[in-house]
């Protein structure tokens, strides 16, 4: 049986955000003029504390850098929203838009900015289950 405590935690759940900081992704030779050590604490104050912001290791999608993915919350989940991959995420308007989306409510909640459709991607099974592991 599940606590009323872990029952309320399941159902508020924020969504998450993991940024790729591996062999590629944050790398300055490989994509120049990007301030990458600045993209996850300027993605955080954009959020402004509705979702947390992790950076991972290499996600496996590297002809892709920089990639974020955008967990849904527990109640985007259970709307049937499911784990968005964004990949080429190289300017300050990207992050605004994916931290206006998740604000919003993020996948399941709320239709992310149409401009985030040229910014998704979609990676093998075996990556998405790495990260959702």
């Amino acid at each position: 049986m599940i606590s009323k405590r872990a029952g309320r935690a399941a159902t508020t759940a924020p969504c998450r955000v993991t940024v790729c900081r591996g062999c590629c992704c944050g790398d300055a030779t490989k994509i120049p003029g990007v301030d990458h050590a600045g993209q996850i604490p300027r993605l955080r104050a954009a959020l402004d504390g509705a979702a947390p912001v992790r950076a991972s290791e290499c996600l496996d999608v590297c002809d892709q850098a920089n990639v974020v993915v955008v967990q849904p919350s527990a109640a985007g989940r259970a709307a049937g929203g499911r784990p968005v991959w964004l990949g080429l995420v190289n300017d300050d308007d990207a992050l605004a838009d994916i931290a206006s989306w998740i604000r919003a409510g993020g996948p399941g909640l709320a239709e992310p900015p149409g401009v985030l459709d040229l910014y998704t991607i979609t990676v093998s099974r075996r990556v998405r289950e790495g990260l959702e592991g």
